[in-house]
């Protein structure tokens, strides 16, 4: 009861994730074309090797089904973990293509998109469908309902199979993007960087080039000055050099040792004089 309240959990926890799949289902077949045509032609070779990714070879971390059924771990897959999931993808196909879905989903916190959830639900729904058709077939015994059904049980398979090769695309693109082999942003080459010299009267630009279209004004740094204005003699010699200051001017005496202190006042009527000792 307990571990059945955990992979409740786990699954409403599922839901919260904030990532989403680097492509969704619907683009898969245009996103790896080849790879989609391999997992439709030879499903189970590619869940094998999907996992055995998933795991990052490691297979001695390897469980049936990634942990998620009441059997996982209770059927020797220490012992012989790639004859336990070569048996996986054979006999339990589904299985084992949702089993990698999770993994990579608690990985990297992934939640499915509305699209990819009606995709899936589609497909369980004309499974069952199929399967109650078949049953209804047999009580019946009438051979059009049995060739309804069997059509309907026909065209299960084909999206079952279409669905599944589509997710195991899914899973591969995914694992492409985890190991570096796909980038989500292409790389640029960053542009060439110049050091200022002293010489130079303005330094170049870092980051963003100037505008263009307008003219570039120029503007002197400190220190260089303005050149004279043309039309007008230089400055005589009979000037002091700046810095020297200006001689007094004559006819004005020095000033004064200044001014004799203000005589005292005398105290005010009707209040003793202090007296010295």
């Amino acid at each position: 009861m307990g571990r059945s309240q955990d992979k409740l959990d786990k699954m409403q926890l599922r839901q919260n994730y904030r990532n989403l799949w680097h492509s969704d289902l619907m683009s898969t077949v245009t996103a790896d074309t080849p790879y989609c045509c391999f997992s439709c032609l030879c499903g189970p070779c590619v869940s094998y090797l999907l996992r055995k990714r998933a795991l990052y070879n490691d297979m001695s971390r390897y469980t049936c089904c990634g942990g998620y059924i009441p059997c996982s771990g209770k059927c020797g897959e220490r012992k012989c973990p790639q004859f336990c999931l070569a048996t996986e993808v054979c006999l339990c196909f589904g299985n084992s293509v949702a089993s990698t879905r999770f993994m990579l989903q608690d990985e990297f916190n992934i939640h499915t998109t509305k699209c990819d959830n009606c995709i899936i639900g589609f497909m369980f729904c004309l499974n069952q469908i199929a399967c109650i058709f078949s049953l209804v077939a047999c009580i019946v015994g009438s051979d059009e309902l049995s060739e309804a059904s069997q059509l309907l049980s026909c065209l299960a398979d084909m999206v079952y199979c279409t669905v599944c090769a589509c997710m195991q695309t899914q899973q591969k693109i995914e694992m492409d993007k985890r190991d570096g082999l796909i980038s989500s942003q292409p790389m640029s080459v960053p542009p060439a960087q110049q050091m200022s010299r002293i010489d130079q009267p303005v330094p170049p630009y870092a980051g963003y080039p100037p505008a263009t279209g307008y003219p570039q004004h120029y503007y002197p740094q400190p220190g260089h000055g303005y050149p004279p204005a043309p039309g007008y003699p230089p400055p005589g010699p009979g000037y002091p050099p700046p810095g020297h200051g200006y001689p007094p001017a004559p006819g004005y005496p020095p000033p004064g040792p200044g001014y004799p202190p203000a005589p005292g006042y005398p105290p005010a009527p009707g209040y003793p004089s202090k007296q010295e000792p």
